[in-house]
């Protein structure tokens, strides 16, 4: 699923090429694929609206358009938007087609079919279409401090690296770069959340933005299916600290990584520099 660099790479991407482009008209061909309203409810209340703003919210894309009418969208598994030429070809995987006044045309493309768009009417906010928004933690990027992480984790008895996962928590961090987080810090993904140290803490923090802020940088990761607007993947898989990388050597001591599951979540970490022992903060890159 495309993470929090991933959804952000689009955003710019989107806000280099969208802003004042209006939508001529609209051709849903996946009826599912849009969450509300109706397909054709959607296709005549979004045609003729243009796009004024695009950001993000943990892995939701959120588009503000004229009118003060907008769009959710959360890619999930295999989503991804596409700026094409008008008449290009489109795939089989093509749900929704958006053509534009500049004679582009903005594609939604998803395997397999778990993405979904939501309208946003001009009288409703984002939160009342997509309640879930409301339930979003923290930003890592910009909104957490060693305070908060320790008034979230102060009460969690679960593993680090599934606290790190849920989205009520810290909004967009998913399997990969929680992995690469944890070996930054130095920090057991089997630790208790509630165990961590203040300076832990002060770690985590500094290893999150340093992770997410080089992800965006490369692109994001293209494990699969992702790729930016222009179908190009990302390069962040490439330069990986441990993620997907079971049985090669540590990049601080050699020793091979690991892959165990947590949570139903495969996970990697090297034994020897992240130690379940409460001093493992001492180990931090």
């Amino acid at each position: 699923m495309p993470e929090l660099p991933e959804v952000e790479t689009i955003v710019k991407d989107l806000t280099s090429n969208l802003p004042g482009r209006k939508i001529s008209s609209v051709k849903v061909l996946r009826t599912d694929s849009v969450a509300f309203p109706s397909a054709s409810n959607f296709a005549r209340a979004v045609t003729g609206l243009s796009f004024i703003r695009i950001f993000r919210r943990g892995k939701y894309l959120l588009f503000d358009l004229s009118g003060s009418a907008g769009l959710v969208v959360h890619l999930r598994m295999s989503g991804r938007f596409l700026l094409v030429a008008q008449g290009a070809p489109t795939s089989k995987h093509s749900r929704l087609s958006f053509l534009l006044d500049d004679g582009q045309q903005l594609i939604f493309e998803d395997m397999r079919v778990f993405g979904r768009i939501w309208y946003k009417p001009p009288e409703n906010s984002f939160e009342e279409i997509v309640p879930s928004l409301a339930e979003l933690g923290k930003e890592p990027l910009t909104d957490l401090d060693a305070a908060y992480m320790h008034s979230a984790f102060k009460k969690r008895s679960q593993a680090i690296k599934t606290v790190l996962l849920d989205q009520r928590v810290i909004a967009g961090i998913g399997n990969i770069y929680a992995d690469e987080v944890l070996y930054l810090s130095g920090i057991h993904p089997l630790r208790r959340a509630m165990d961590l140290g203040e300076s832990e803490l002060d770690t985590l923090v500094r290893s999150i933005r340093q992770v997410l802020s080089q992800a965006i940088a490369l692109g994001g990761s293209s494990l699969r299916n992702y790729t930016n607007v222009r179908g190009i993947h990302g390069q962040y898989q490439g330069q990986s600290l441990v993620y997907g990388r079971t049985g090669a050597p540590c990049l601080t001591c050699q020793n091979p990584l690991v892959k165990i599951r947590i949570a139903g979540r495969s996970t990697h970490y090297c034994q020897l520099c992240q130690r379940q022992a409460a001093d493992s903060g001492k180990n931090s890159r």
